[in-house]
């Protein structure tokens, strides 16, 4: 099956399931199939879906994957032992895991087609992943606090695992709270990530962008807590401090030169 044809599948199955959806038609260009199938994938809840469903969509996310290019961590050059700075789409990046900026909800974000790295992880690693978060979510039965973390697998990512966690949301002057909140984040992620022998991480600037941290203040707490961990823990973990703006990557590029 080529990759028209699992999206076309795909994109059937998914409207299938809506009855309100019934009166939508597959368009014929390739990039607004792309975007429909991406907007119905953010909008699904978590529901059960076929083996066959499973399979081609697998197949057709991995093959998406790959053709926008796979970064291999062990290909990048470290700018100090054991931390790098790359500027890239987290989701392409092979690495032992990723970190997800997630909502308290933490079942990714439902806005079709939207911007936020919350949405791309949760398109790109597939329905499996919206599926294992409302199970650890119905068990918790409440919100999921600001500063923790989670880990689960990254199915159709190149990664192994992806740590979600939630920031603190600014509105106004950061406050001192905040600051901590933000590093907490950090240093959960690192202290789950070595527990289960994560051996590299790669970070999204976490609370910047949609929850509106400052992004130089968020980078400098990101880089700190990095280097207290892996000095108070001995950790060997490689960090990469992955960015997607040219504002992000002038900010730690002299972050990580300023301070050896």
């Amino acid at each position: 099956m080529m990759q028209t044809e699992r999206r076309n599948y795909l994109i059937a199955a998914l409207l299938k399931e809506r009855p309100e959806y019934s009166e939508i038609e597959i368009p014929e260009r390739e990039e607004e199939q792309k975007a429909l199938l991406r907007s119905l994938l953010n909008l699904r809840p978590p529901a059960p879906v076929t083996d066959e469903f499973l399979t081609i969509q697998d197949a057709y996310l991995q093959e998406e994957t790959r053709r926008k290019g796979i970064t291999n961590v062990h290909d990048l050059q470290p700018l100090q032992p054991g931390l790098y700075l790359w500027q890239g789409d987290i989701t392409t990046l092979k690495c032992d895991a990723i970190v997800n900026a997630a909502n308290a909800g933490m079942l990714g974000c439902f806005c079709p087609n939207h911007g936020c790295i919350d949405n791309a992880i949760h398109t790109y690693a597939g329905v499996q992943l919206r599926l294992a978060c409302a199970e650890f979510m119905r068990r918790q039965g409440c919100w999921e606090e600001t500063g923790k973390a989670r880990i689960t697998p990254a199915y159709n990512l190149p990664s192994r695992y992806i740590l979600h966690t939630v920031g603190p949301v600014i509105a106004g002057r950061v406050r001192k709270s905040q600051e901590e909140q933000l590093a907490s984040c950090y240093r959960s992620c690192l202290a789950l990530a070595a527990e289960k022998g994560v051996e590299s991480i790669a970070f999204c600037c976490i609370s910047t962008g949609e929850f509106h941290f400052p992004n130089r203040r968020a980078a400098e707490i990101a880089v700190r807590t990095v280097r207290g961990f892996r000095a108070q823990t001995n950790s060997k973990m490689e960090v990469i401090f992955n960015v997607f703006r040219e504002q992000d990557f002038a900010i730690y590029r002299r972050l990580l030169a300023e301070y050896p």
